[in-house]
């Protein structure tokens, strides 16, 4: 066989081998942190540390003692990125959404933008729906305390490595007073040598 053949052949080789595209699931769970950026463990991370926190704050006694025990009730509002990159805030949202749920510690009503779809879907039940099923208007729970806050980056370059530091600051107010019952904030700092 010629050399040249030979040549390309190993060439054709070589770059098929290279283009190979493996793909495997993993679980969830699995912290896998390949860029350094914010991933999904950390917005979960955060999400359950910054609930916790929450949680363990004297507003929550405060409020049930001055209204007969009763748990308050939290509306998620906004939770702006002021990083350098992109994130999701929606998931974090989310993310502390099902925390504040899942402790059974306080009530938490939708968001101003579900609100609008919910309040839509009555109004069209007005019209469409039985009266025995239809969905009154004036029923809707009212929050006694909004969450909002702002996820916030630095970096630090030199040469081949980077150090990517967020932090995610929460305030929870009172709808009524505007009083800021709790503030909290979550650091990460990831160390990326390239």
């Amino acid at each position: 066989m010629n050399t040249k053949l030979l040549s390309f052949l190993l060439f054709i080789a070589l770059v098929a081998s290279s283009c190979s595209h493996k793909v495997e699931r993993v679980s969830p769970d699995e912290t896998i942190d390949l860029s350094g950026r914010w991933n999904d463990a950390d917005s979960k991370m955060v999400a359950e540390a910054m609930v916790d926190q929450i949680l363990s704050g004297g507003w929550i006694d405060n409020f049930a003692k001055a209204n007969d025990g009763a748990k308050p009730v939290v509306v998620v509002g906004l939770v702006s990125n002021k990083s350098h990159e992109h994130i999701n805030s929606a998931t974090f949202i989310k993310d502390v959404e099902r925390s504040f749920i899942n402790s059974g510690r306080v009530r938490l009503v939708q968001a101003a933008d579900k609100r609008e779809q919910l309040r839509s879907e009555r109004a069209a039940q007005q019209e469409f729906a039985s009266s025995a099923t239809a969905k009154k208007w004036g029923k809707e729970l009212g929050a006694d305390f909004m969450l909002n806050g702002d996820i916030n980056s630095i970096v630090d370059t030199y040469k081949k490595e980077r150090v990517n530091f967020y932090q995610t600051n929460l305030e929870l107010s009172d709808l009524e007073t505007n009083e800021i019952v709790w503030i909290g904030d979550k650091k990460i700092k990831k160390y990326i040598n390239k």
